[in-house]
């Protein structure tokens, strides 16, 4: 059985609800297709050294921070990363950083991480910006966009659909 993994990490919900819909997404190519493979849907601090192992597909969802990957995915990736150095070539991935107004610091440096893992960037990560600028909105609880919910529900069911 395949698996497809999602990470995520989220303080203000963004990258914790594109996750939740990338996991519907995966979820509905699942039925429409009737197989057994899993999607595996974990927070960062719970991913174990055996689900990066075993997953055959990633999805990272996380925020920008200061212009970098948030604490807590860099973190997770960081823990393993030597664990899994020459084990994971050719596998897919894809990303969904949530920020307020740039993104592309994070996305940059997960890129750097997966590309040290020779993971296969097969579908193309997106940035969901929040226009959050000021200290109150960038703390403050998002929701997404209904455009934001359905390129977070894409990616989930294209990793999921290039494994069947």
């Amino acid at each position: 059985m395949k698996t497809l993994l999602i990470v995520y990490h989220s303080r203000t919900h963004t990258a914790r609800l594109a996750a939740l819909m990338a996991k519907k997404g995966a979820d509905s190519i699942k039925k429409s297709l009737a197989v057994e493979h899993q999607i595996l849907l974990k927070q960062a601090p719970e991913v174990t050294l055996e689900d990066l192992l075993n997953a055959d597909s990633y999805l990272f969802c996380a925020p920008e921070n200061l212009g970098t990957l948030s604490g807590a995915m860099k973190e997770c990736l960081d823990t393993y990363y030597y664990d899994v150095l020459g084990k994971l070539e050719g596998r897919p991935f894809s990303a969904i950083i949530g920020a307020g107004t740039d993104g592309s610091g994070a996305l940059r440096q997960l890129r750097t991480i997966c590309t040290g893992w020779r993971l296969n960037e097969v579908v193309p990560s997106k940035i969901l910006l929040t226009q959050a600028d000021t200290p109150e909105t960038i703390q403050a609880p998002k929701v997404l966009t209904k455009e934001q919910e359905e390129q977070a529900w894409e990616i989930g069911a294209t990793l999921f659909a290039l494994m069947a």
